[in-house]
């Protein structure tokens, strides 16, 4: 459901661009976002630390602006980026709570997918 919205026209995104068409985003925007798919599910990095993995450490507060323009906020999971002291920030997909309500929701399918390989390799012994 929340797919559908997303690619449909009332979406503020809109529907995907194919290729980056239309996207008009920088090299280096392009590089955060590159850096940022990297970045595991239900896991957490922070903006210094994509500028660093870029090799622009002291564009941290660059980082977060090139997030926000992010056309892919389904795909490239920029909810993943946070601030260095464990603070959310902002979140292009909307208010921080939706960033919030993503990264528990990775983090409780993680934990069941963990709880689940558990049993299936104590069954397999």
């Amino acid at each position: 459901m929340q797919v559908k919205f997303y690619m449909s026209k009332k979406s503020k995104h809109g529907k995907v661009p194919e290729n980056g068409a239309n996207c008009n985003l920088t090299k280096f925007q392009w590089q955060v976002l590159e850096q940022t798919a990297k970045i595991p599910f239900g896991e957490t990095r922070s903006y210094k630390w994509v500028a660093e993995q870029i090799g622009r450490p002291k564009a941290f507060r660059a980082v977060g602006q090139a997030l926000r323009r992010n056309p892919y906020p389904i795909i490239i999971p920029c909810h993943r980026v946070i601030k260095e002291d464990g603070e959310l920030g902002g979140y292009s997909g909307g208010p921080s709570d939706k960033k919030e309500d993503l990264l528990f929701r990775e983090q409780a399918i993680l934990k069941k997918i963990r709880e689940v390989n558990k049993k299936v390799i104590c069954f397999n012994l």
